[in-house]
Order: structure tokens, then C-alpha cells, then sequence
């Protein structure tokens, strides 16, 4: 669609016959901007430059028509072609290694995590994306949900993407995802130490028709893997880790923990300065109330002579 958009505006161009500099002055930007939107080649335009593109050429609203298809190609190839099988799976396991998995982000959290990409475009192009993940996790609450289980490195929990105010949020969404019946999230810790699946994350997707495949994710690459042979392997792989992450209870626990603690609110106490103030509190009122041999004395009354 992108190339489409470009040949129109070519042709567009060429028939009011503009030079690209001349359009680019028209339409505020420099002439090699032109130059990538014609070729497809650099990033998408946004809304605003596809209706000065529209003006300038006389288009009648024929780009600003094409604009949206153009953005439905925001992810890249391999991404999309994951997220239309994910669509239709019947369970979804994954490991996420550095952020929390897209099907559990909260907004903020998401825009964060998606403004940190290099080749990002434009602000509508990341709103773009982060309209199009919170869509997708209409199905968790659908009739047709899957069984989600979810591993979580605990770099996930440590790494404050966004700051500690989205950080507090979104760990608090894990906890009331947590909830449902129908997701399960585990933390595995470090001391767990290295592992197979360090380089990146990984999903298992189970079909319907009962066929699963696997895919690996890093910063900016992704792999769908199809052949049964290798999709046993990574189940196994899969399996390895969701056995040595701690148990779902002890994990919701460490996630609580790490809320309370790392992202607590400028006012908030932590876990453990709540403990130590609450053991000093004790041990103060013991002093108060207990004289020699640990014997109790009645308030108001002194020991005799």
C-alpha cells in the first residue's frame, strides 16, 4: 500500500507537472522526502502530509483515502503474519524477556515501549500502534479467549519502562489479570540463572485444529517457526522454563513485592521499611509495658519499695 501511495502521488505529480522540489516546497518538507514516499522507501507519511499532498495536487481526497491502508502496514512482515495466527489460537504461552507481553500492557506502558523504536515515523504512526495492540486485547475478554501463560523474566519487573508510575500500573494490571481464570503468569527470577531462551522472547500458539507453532522475537527480528520437528524443540525449551520460574503464587507475590518496593509512590513507604517501622512500634510498647523478668505490670501502678 505504501508503494501504491507513492505511485499515485508520482503520477499526480508528474501530470501537474511539479518537479519533487517543487511539491516538497508546497507541501513544507525537503524534496528527498518526496523523494522516499514515492519510492516507498523511507517512512510513511503522516495524516497531515497526505492532505497537504491531496491540496497541492488536486487529489480529491484520493491519498487521504489510501492514508489509513498505508498505516495498516505499520508492523513488519513477520510480526504481522505472528499476530494473524495469535488471533485464532486457542492457547498462548510465552516468555518475555524484556518487556511485559503485548496482550497484557496497559496503555502507557505500550506507547513507552513502542516509542523506543529506532525506525518509529511519526507520533501518529506510534499512536497507530498502540491502537492497534489494545484492540488485540479485546479477545482475552471475548467468548473466544485463549488460555494465556505467561513467563516473565525478572528484568521484566526491574526495568522501569515509562517510569515508575507506569511501572506501578502496569505491574498492578499482571496482578488483576492474574485473577482470571484463564491466565496464568509466573516470574522467573535470577538466581535462576542463564537459560536457552536469553536471547530474546518466546510464544507456543496452539490452533484450533490442534497445530502449534513457535515464534522468537528480539529488538528487530522475528521468526515464525512451522516444521513440527523444530516447534517440539521450542515447546521443550518452553517447558524448561515455565518448570524453573516460581510457582504462580510466589510469583504474584514478588510482583506485589516489587511494586510496593522499587515503584511505590514519593509518600509511600516500602515493604520492608513498613516492617521495620511496624517491629520498632513493638518492641517500643514492650519496653512500655514490661518491667524486670518480662513480668507485666498493670498500667498506672509502680512497683513497691
Amino acid at each position: 500500500m505504501a508503494a501504491l501511495f507513492g505511485a499515485r502521488v508520482r503520477r499526480l505529480r508528474t501530470a501537474a507537472g511539479l518537479t519533487q522540489a517543487e511539491l516538497g516546497d508546497r507541501t513544507h518538507v525537503v524534496s528527498t522526502r518526496i523523494t522516499q514516499i514515492e519510492r516507498a522507501s523511507g517512512a510513511k507519511p503522516t495524516l497531515e502530509l497526505a492532505r497537504a499532498l491531496d491540496a497541492a495536487l488536486g487529489a480529491e481526497d484520493l491519498l487521504v483515502e489510501l492514508w489509513p491502508y498505508v498505516y495498516r502496514e505499520a508492523f513488519p512482515d513477520w510480526s504481522r503474519k505472528f499476530m494473524e495466527y495469535a488471533e485464532r489460537a486457542g492457547a498462548v504461552r510465552q516468555y518475555a524477556a524484556h518487556v511485559v507481553p503485548g496482550l497484557l500492557q496497559t496503555e502507557d506502558y505500550a506507547r513507552a515501549v513502542l516509542s523506543l523504536d529506532a525506525l518509529l515515523g511519526s507520533e501518529e504512526q506510534l499512536e497507530e500502534r498502540v491502537a492497534a495492540r489494545m484492540g488485540r486485547q479485546d479477545r482475552l475478554s471475548s467468548p473466544e479467549r485463549p488460555e494465556l501463560w505467561v513467563v516473565l523474566d525478572e528484568a521484566v519487573l526491574r526495568r522501569p519502562i515509562g517510569g515508575q508510575a507506569v511501572m506501578r500500573k502496569q505491574l498492578a494490571r499482571l496482578l488483576d489479570a492474574a485473577v482470571e481464570r484463564h491466565i496464568t503468569v509466573q516470574v522467573l527470577p535470577f538466581d535462576q540463572g542463564g537459560h536457552e531462551a536469553m536471547g530474546g522472547s518466546l510464544t507456543i500458539l496452539t490452533l484450533p485444529d490442534g497445530s502449534e507453532m513457535a515464534y522468537t522475537e528480539g529488538a528487530d527480528y522475528g521468526q515464525l517457526i512451522e516444521e513440527p520437528v523444530n516447534v517440539g524443540r521450542y515447546k521443550v525449551i518452553y517447558d524448561r522454563l515455565r518448570a524453573a520460574a516460581l510457582p504462580p503464587v510466589t510469583s504474584l507475590d514478588m510482583i506485589r513485592s516489587t511494586m510496593e518496593d522499587d515503584y511505590r509512590g514519593s509518600n509511600v513507604p516500602s515493604r520492608s521499611e513498613r516492617r521495620r517501622l511496624a517491629q520498632e512500634q513493638l518492641q517500643q510498647s514492650g519496653g512500655r509495658r514490661l518491667r524486670g523478668g518480662g513480668r507485666r505490670v498493670p498500667r498506672g501502678r509502680r512497683p513497691g519499695p
